[in-house]
């Protein structure tokens, strides 16, 4: 790893591609070899020595005669000189070194292999670098004395007046003589200075040359003249284990060698292995969209994926990895070569332009955490994995994955998994016509006509997703004294009898034949001024039969809807795509033509009565059910009959009975009957107030009413009914609050009934 003596990776262990490597050689500085010669040998000298003597002798001569007469001799003193020439031999030794080999290298370069360096090997050139300087000169040589000839020795004395007769020079040896006479020889060794320093001396000297030094032995190079750093691994080195390396140094001949060899290159071993090992990291995680899941039973380990909704996936680049020196828990972006997200349902981008096919490995950029996408309304509700992957930038093309991050080096893809449940939607719901005469004109352009003015009570001033939806006071529920527009029908409520038409939405898999919506009615009792809420139970006559309970075993008065009925104001074109739909489904008689059978549809089936439920309860079958899902722009690969089947437009109506009695919830009518008179006007009865319908709305899948798909209000995540902006109160034109339920849709007088508008037209 880069940055000697501070590496941020453990190479032995891992280190990734895009990362760098340092070579550094330790050698010695130089190499050298030489031979040192001592050259020897004696020189022989023939010298002649001469030596002067003086020889000295008294022969005597005659004499007077002394007193006896006697002759005498007297003294006759006499000299000579002479000349002695000996010839000697001396020897004279010497000795010198020279230089047989020398051989001095520098360091020319180092070569390192190993798989993870560019082109799989690296040269390192010295830097800071000089090769010790040396000179070497063939100065050795001998050189003999030239003696004199001849020597001359010290002269000499010899005889005396013992000798009578002239002596000979005495025999002498005058070898100490000639050897005095002949000086040494004189050497030289040859010149050697080494980095400065003089190991052999080219000095004369006398008889022998001193011993010369030897080279010293070179040291270590400092560590960075042998040193390259940031050496990249390249991104198209896939990850591999303990890969081996090798070395190889060279070195030069220097110039001035005597008798040199050649360049010399050295195996360099004991170099470490490295580990190529890129780290990818993915734990990702998507949006729960719990503030709009309806679901009765949400699904606790998977989240909540909204038709028609947006939904953010987060791909994280950083996260735990293995505990190797620079791994640890960080950021590894820098060796992401793509991340993607893969979803086995169609999407959109966030901003809906870019349209991906379901089973589309789609690729976010590296550095955006969160990305948007849009869920289409046409994909089928249910259970989904989503898919994530971080592909390092060294993949190979038949890579491998591994979970959460590619612990294991032989996996070169981090991947990650997110259960989700893809969930429709219940929502809409708003009542478009009131039978009441005086609720007429609120919702017909004019008494007796058919025309629509447009006008509905939503359940607030919000749409689906909690958006302003356009609609303006009065129009919310519930229906209530003071939510008429006309200001003489300030008080006016419902009264019993009349029913008032509603429809609703939901998008998802509401298209199938056994699905239906489920609503359940309860009722509330109020005082006029808005206190006392109380439950209630109602009750009703029919035929011989009185006091019939809602709700209970004897209460099976039928309740029925037409779909294309005149009031009810059903657009053309969702009938004529609801036709298509059945038809090109297998829905329609075997023979007809498409254009027959829509005829059929909207002439005749359309407009059957279809039975729905009950005053305790509706159950709006596919029948009352119409198809406005998306028909334009969509992508090829959609089907276009799927898309429209892809939103559910249900409609249907409700009323309490004209003749309406109303007790609190739980009181025995009949116990009350048998002590007390029990008649229509009997004091148990609740009459100066409002009674209060109040829906509790499901969705139902495959005819399992017992197990409801969705909630518009009671759902354990969310209330779609206060989403829309229902209140908890409202106030009427004479100051009184009313408080209110989630569910209320409508006030019907507790004391006006319909069967009064038809008596008062009743001619006298």
């Amino acid at each position: 790893a880069d940055q000697r003596g501070s590496e941020r990776f453990d190479v032995l262990q891992g280190i990734p591609t895009s990362e760098t490597l340092y070579g550094n050689i330790f050698a010695r500085s130089y190499l050298a070899q030489h031979t040192f010669v001592q050259m020897s040998g004696v020189c022989t000298f023939e010298v002649n020595v001469e030596k002067n003597w003086t020889l000295h002798w008294d022969s005597g001569q005659p004499g007077p005669e002394d007193a006896d007469g006697n002759p005498t001799t007297v003294p006759d003193p006499q000299t000579d000189t002479e000349t002695v020439v000996e010839r000697y031999t001396v020897e004279r030794p010497y000795a010198y070194w020279v230089i047989d080999n020398l051989e001095v290298y520098r360091i020319d370069r180092g070569l390192l292999r190993n798989y993870a360096l560019p082109g799989g090997e690296i040269t390192i050139s010295p830097q800071g670098y000089q090769p010790p300087p040396f000179t070497a000169s063939p100065t050795g040589s001998f050189e003999p004395p030239s003696p004199a000839d001849p020597i001359t020795a010290p002269p000499g004395t010899y005889g005396g007046s013992s000798f009578t007769s002239r002596p000979s020079p005495p025999s002498e040896n005058l070898q100490s003589v000639a050897e005095q006479g002949v000086e040494k020889v004189q050497v030289t060794n040859d010149t050697l200075v080494f980095n400065g320093q003089t190991l052999m001396s080219g000095n004369r000297v006398a008889e022998t040359g001193p011993r010369p030094s030897s080279i010293p032995e070179p040291p270590q190079i400092d560590q960075n003249v042998l040193y390259k750093p940031g050496n990249l691994i390249t991104p198209d080195k896939v990850n591999r284990a303990n890969t081996t390396s090798a070395g190889t140094i060279f070195y030069t001949l220097l110039p001035g060698n005597i008798n040199g060899g050649d360049n010399k290159e050295f195996p360099i071993h004991g170099i470490n292995t490295v580990t190529v090992h890129t780290p990818v990291v993915n734990y990702s995680s998507v949006t729960d969209d719990q503030p709009h899941n309806q679901k009765t039973n949400p699904n606790p380990n998977r989240a909540a994926f909204i038709l028609d909704r947006p939904f953010t996936v987060r791909i994280p680049t950083a996260g735990q990895h293995v505990n190797y020196p620079g791994y640890g828990n960080r950021d590894y972006a820098k060796y992401v070569r793509v991340k993607q997200v893969y979803f086995p349902f169609d999407v959109y981008s966030g901003d809906r332009r870019t349209f991906y096919p379901k089973q589309t490995w789609i690729t976010i950029p590296t550095a955006q955490l969160d990305t948007e996408f849009f869920l289409p309304v046409w994909v089928d509700e249910g259970n989904y994995d989503v898919y994530f992957r971080t592909i390092a930038e060294n993949a190979p093309p038949d890579f491998t994955p591994e979970a959460g991050a590619n612990r294991d080096w032989r996996h070169h893809v981090a991947t990650d998994i997110e259960p989700v449940d893809v969930i429709g939607r219940v929502y809409d719901f708003h009542i478009t016509d009131i039978v009441d005469y005086n609720w007429e004109t609120v919702f017909r352009t004019v008494k007796g006509s058919a025309n629509p003015t447009g006008a509905s009570y939503w359940t607030g001033l919000r749409d689906i997703d909690g958006c302003t939806r356009g609609n303006a006071l009065p129009y919310t529920l519930p229906v209530a004294p003071g939510k008429h527009p006309v200001q003489g029908y300030k008080n006016a409520a419902v009264k019993t009898g009349y029913h008032f038409k509603f429809d609703l939405k939901t998008k998802g898999n509401m298209f199938g034949p056994r699905d239906a919506i489920s609503i359940t009615p309860s009722f509330y009792f109020m005082n006029k001024d808005g206190t006392g809420r109380q439950p209630v139970d109602l009750y009703y006559h029919s035929g011989k039969q009185y006091f019939i309970r809602i709700g209970s075993p004897q209460d099976t008065e039928k309740r029925y809807v037409i779909l294309n009925e005149r009031l009810r104001n059903v657009p053309q074109q969702e009938l004529q795509d609801t036709a298509a739909y059945i038809y090109q489904t297998g829905g329609a008689p075997s023979g007809m033509s498409g254009a027959a059978y829509a005829r059929q549809y909207i002439e005749k089936l359309s407009k059957s009565k279809t039975w729905v439920g009950r005053y305790d309860w509706l159950l709006l079958p596919p029948e009352v059910r119409t198809l406005l899902g998306p028909k334009t722009n969509l992508p090829a690969s959609v089907n276009p009959l799927r898309a429209n089947a892809s939103i559910q437009h249900w409609y249907g109506e409700y009323s309490i009975p004209a003749d309406v009695y109303v007790v609190p919830k739980g009181t025995n009518v009949a116990e009350y009957g048998r002590t007390n008179r029990l008649d229509e006007k009997a004091d148990i009865f609740l009459r100066n107030g409002y009674i209060i319908v109040n829906f509790n709305i499901e969705t139902i899948r495959e005819g399992n009413t017992s197990q409801p798909h969705l909630q518009y209000i009671h759902a354990p995540l969310m209330n779609q009914w206060r989403l829309e902006g229902y209140g908890s109160t409202y106030a009427d034109p004479y100051g009184n609050t009313f408080p209110l339920r989630d569910g209320d849709v409508v006030f019907y007088h507790g004391d006006q009934s319909s069967r009064g508008d038809f008596r008062s037209q009743v001619p006298h």
